[in-house]
């Protein structure tokens, strides 16, 4: 068993030699007189007892007591103490950071919250080691150090800028005149007299001084016995300059003191001037003359004039800095870019992602700019004589506001020469026609310029009643702005509806945006009971009304390009919201013409859109939930069925009720109802002689407009069955159609499929029996093309594969061994790979070393928050008890007294009593 501590203690010191017998005398006396062997002597004693002290201290050092996990040939230390598995001091280590905080940390605890304090910048107070003389020095050394900060080595030597040298004061005055060098060493005796000297008498002779050295030094210049002077060194002619600038800047001063001097006397004189002054006599008046002429024109009024033309020239605004001319590649250029850039807005707001409205607006900037642009250099193209642009006619369609194709301006056959608005005849006819005394003006006609609103109504159907001119069809050139349908009906009711456009335009012309602020409204009304008469007239179709269908049509677009979008909107919605309320599966062919209008108007590519999605859903709801009865039915599922692809044109989106009523109709008119299920579309039952019956003979038509509505009565046998025919024909050019559209859809072959299995049944012999061979020849050419394309999806379609990953490699069991292999090393072939997780390494050491010290921060300044609240209320517990002690005290030397002064009345009670 090993022994004490105590016992291997005195072990250890005995065998370092620490302790152990006396020395005799004479051994002292050898070790006293060898003063290098006492030295090496104490340092040995100095190693061996911070060795002992070491070894007697286990928790001193924190050392790896498992050991390294394997045995390798690298896993060598690198000194002695790894080699004795000494990683660390956590002891002196713990004492030092203690220490560091206490000097760092713990003053700023001291001083949080505490403002103000004198930071004692003196030297030499606290140090007993310099005396009073070294103070001084050092002093006079940072002195010194202050002034040479203040100088560069640019410095001139005598310049103004120059430090003042260091000179002996007495009293805060130099003991030395510094201009005069000869007084430095006067008598005491030479005080008393320039004391008594005044200012003047001093200056002046500074003076006299300062020029007999002057003669002196141009005396000592001349060399001797005339000969020719030596060359001046480079500090000698420094000197020199310098004494000239000295001398040229003390004469600028002296005449300046001079100036200011007589300056001084003439202000002293200045009274007597103005004196003289006052006293001189008016210049009598002389002789009035009229007003100045300049080339008989009144001077006054021309400096007016002249006034006048001058602030207005200088309101103008100035001419910019305009871009050189573009060439036509330029153009070409950005005219590709722009509608690059369209083109990727539309597609976007295809998928549904959002555009904000102020990269619209940006756009629509950019257009202008470029569309000023592109006038300008129209403008310098034609200027080929540089005579200007000259005075315009008429204002252009942009200052107009009309951006788009289908507008106009009020052109000369608008208004026929002659008539009511024609501004250039001198001789206008009356209103009437009479040879009234009040002719009819132009500039006073309120349905051009747009006067109040119940006078204006009131003239224009004055002017609608009485007007007898008209072009060659019988039209009049002025119309009152109708603001509601029946307004409508009742001014143009009188029109044929061919020659609906014509006064559409006159109207647009007459009650334009630009020409009165209240047209605006005016044209807003107008442009939804137009909306509202397109479908008027689609109720009441004629086959001769197309053309003029189709350009109200194209002057709603225009008008909802222009001004009236919101308006445009709004009357399409309503007629909607009507729809889905009040017959959402009967539409007339009003409807189908304001669901074709809807089309032509907006994009029908967006994903949402406030008034294409609407209708959308209304072509597909009638679609999808009409069960057809009669071949009208059918008619107007055909005409839907070819909006909807139009409306899908762009986007590719794919519509089920389409393909559904497509394959039905198909179905429901074929001569022979299928034996088998063609697909998983519903199947309707038709009605009884729907199908097809013998119409081999019967010639392929289109559809018409006429289809679409109910007859009144009974058609003909065999105009059912042209009908019948052209609604397959119709049906069978869509189905083609949508195929060609979404080929790229990656359920086609499921979707199309059953499309042709009902081709193949149409085509069948005993269904091609009875129908004409044209038809069956469509049939057929549209079975083949979906086959083509169905074979195409099925081909392009692959199976389901995993991943091709590279190959794995076999795990090898052969070390790899490098003659000049280090653990700290990364082996890393890439170099930025490595630095980067060299630094990450980093950072993570550095991390968790910060947080570290903050957490140790946090425990030191708790502790030392602690050591101050016990400090605190030790102090407080021991003034609470020496309070209580004082109390106590004091409550007890009364207590004692009122017990002597009741004892000594009880005394006295008694003495009493007994007497």
């Amino acid at each position: 068993m090993a022994g004490s501590q105590l016992k291997r203690l005195k072990a250890s010191l005995k065998d370092q030699g620490i302790i152990g017998p006396q020395k005799s005398k004479k051994q002292k006396r050898q070790t006293a007189q060898d003063a290098k062997a006492s030295t090496d002597k104490r340092l040995q004693r100095h190693e061996a007892l911070a060795s002992i002290r070491e070894q007697f201290n286990p928790f001193q050092f924190k050392t790896n007591a498992r050991g390294p996990k394997f045995e390798v040939t690298t896993n060598k230390p690198q000194n002695d103490k790894l080699a004795k598995g000494i990683q660390g001091r956590p002891g002196l280590a713990k004492a030092t950071a203690e220490q560091r905080r206490k000097e760092t940390l713990l003053v700023e605890m001291q001083r949080r919250n505490k403002v103000g304090g004198i930071v004692d910048r003196r030297f030499g107070e606290d140090d007993p080691n310099m005396t009073l003389e070294d103070k001084m020095m050092e002093r006079f050394a940072r002195e010194q150090m202050k002034s040479h900060k203040k100088n560069t080595v640019f410095d001139l030597e005598g310049s103004d800028d120059e430090a003042a040298p260091v000179t002996l004061t007495h009293a805060g005055k130099t003991l030395f005149d510094d201009d005069d060098d000869i007084e430095a060493g006067r008598d005491d005796f030479d005080e008393n007299i320039s004391d008594m000297e005044s200012d003047d008498e001093r200056s002046a002779r500074k003076k006299f001084l300062k020029r007999l050295r002057a003669e002196e030094e141009a005396a000592e210049g001349e060399g001797e016995d005339g000969q020719p002077e030596r060359k001046k060194t480079k500090k000698e002619v420094m000197e020199e300059v310098i004494a000239k600038s000295k001398a040229f800047k003390y004469e600028r001063q002296a005449a300046k003191d001079e100036d200011e001097d007589l300056r001084v006397e003439l202000d002293k004189e200045l009274p007597q001037l103005q004196s003289l002054l006052f006293q001189m006599k008016p210049k009598e008046a002389k002789e009035s003359k009229g007003p100045a002429t300049v080339a008989g024109i009144d001077l006054e009024q021309l400096e007016k004039e002249y006034n006048m033309r001058l602030k207005q020239a200088a309101r103008e605004a100035r001419a910019e800095v305009t871009d050189r001319t573009k060439t036509e590649e330029e153009r070409a250029e950005e005219g590709v870019k722009r509608l690059k850039e369209m083109e990727e807005k539309r597609l976007r707001r295809m998928r549904g992602e959002v555009v904000s409205d102020d990269e619209e607006e940006e756009e629509q900037k950019k257009g202008k700019k470029k569309g000023d642009d592109q006038e300008a250099q129209d403008e310098a193209e034609e200027d080929e004589f540089g005579l200007g642009k000259g005075i315009k006619l008429r204002m252009t369609a942009t200052e107009m506001g009309l951006d788009d194709e289908d507008d106009f301006l009020l052109e000369d056959d608008l208004i026929a020469s002659g008539s009511e608005l024609d501004m250039d005849d001198d001789d206008m006819s009356d209103i009437d026609g009479s040879d009234d005394e009040d002719a009819y003006d132009p500039d006073e006609d309120e349905l051009v310029n747009g006067g109040e609103d119940g006078e204006s109504e009131e003239v224009a159907t004055k002017l609608h009643a009485q007007s007898k001119g008209g072009d060659e069809d019988g039209i009049p050139y002025t119309f009152p702005c109708p603001e509601s349908h029946e307004q409508l009906l009742e001014i143009l009711g009188g029109l044929p509806v061919v020659k609906l456009p014509v006064a559409v335009q006159r109207i647009r012309a007459l009650y334009h945006p630009k020409l009165n602020e209240k047209n605006k409204e005016r044209l807003g009304n107008f442009t939804q009971a137009l909306i509202e008469h397109i479908t008027y007239l689609g109720d009441k179709f004629e086959p001769t009304w197309f053309p003029a269908i189709e350009n109200l049509i194209r002057h709603v677009h225009s008008l909802a390009k222009t001004f009236f979008a919101i308006e445009v909107s709004k009357a399409y919605r309503a007629r909607l919201e009507e729809i889905k309320e009040e017959r959402p599966l009967a539409l007339t062919v009003g409807d189908l013409m304001l669901l074709t209008a809807i089309g032509s108007t907006y994009p029908t590519s967006d994903h949402f859109h406030q008034v294409v999605t609407p209708a959308m859903l209304s072509i597909t709801r009638y679609l999808g939930q009409k069960i057809p009865q009669t071949l009208a039915d059918y008619s107007i599922g055909a005409y839907l069925s070819i909006l909807a692809l139009q409306y899908q044109s762009f986007s590719k989106r794919y519509v089920p009720e389409f393909i559904n009523f497509c394959l039905n109709t198909l179905c429901s008119l074929a001569v022979e109802k299928p034996k088998e299920k063609l697909g998983l579309f519903p199947v309707h039952e038709p009605a009884a002689g729907i199908r097809v019956k013998g119409a081999s003979k019967v010639t392929v038509r289109k559809l018409n407009c006429g289809d679409c509505q109910q007859r009144k009565s009974a058609p003909s046998a065999s105009e059912e069955s042209a009908q019948k025919v052209a609604i397959i024909s119709t049906i069978t050019s869509v189905l083609k159609t949508a195929s060609e559209t979404w080929c790229k859809l990656p359920a086609f072959y499921e979707t199309f499929q059953p499309a042709q299995r009902v081709l193949q049944h149409l085509t069948s012999k005993s269904n091609a029996a009875q129908l004409p061979a044209a038809l069956v020849k469509q049939l057929k050419d549209t079975t083949t093309n979906i086959s083509r394309l169905l074979q195409l999806a099925q081909v392009s379609r692959r199976p389901l594969e995993l991943h091709h990953h590279k190959p794995l490699a076999i795990k090898t069991y052969v070390p790899k061994f490098e003659d000049s292999f280090d653990p700290n090393k990364h082996y890393d072939p890439d170099r930025e790979r490595a630095e980067m997780a060299k630094l990450r390494a980093e950072h993570k050491k550095e991390r968790k070393g910060a947080l570290r010290e903050l957490r140790k921060d946090a425990a030191f300044m708790q502790r030392e928050n602690l050591k101050v609240k016990k400090a605190k209320d030790e102090a407080y517990e021991k003034k609470y008890k020496r309070l209580v002690a004082e109390i106590q005290g004091s409550e007890g030397q009364a207590s004692n007294e009122y017990a002597r002064e009741k004892a000594a009345r009880l005394k006295k009670n008694k003495t009493g009593n007994k007497w």
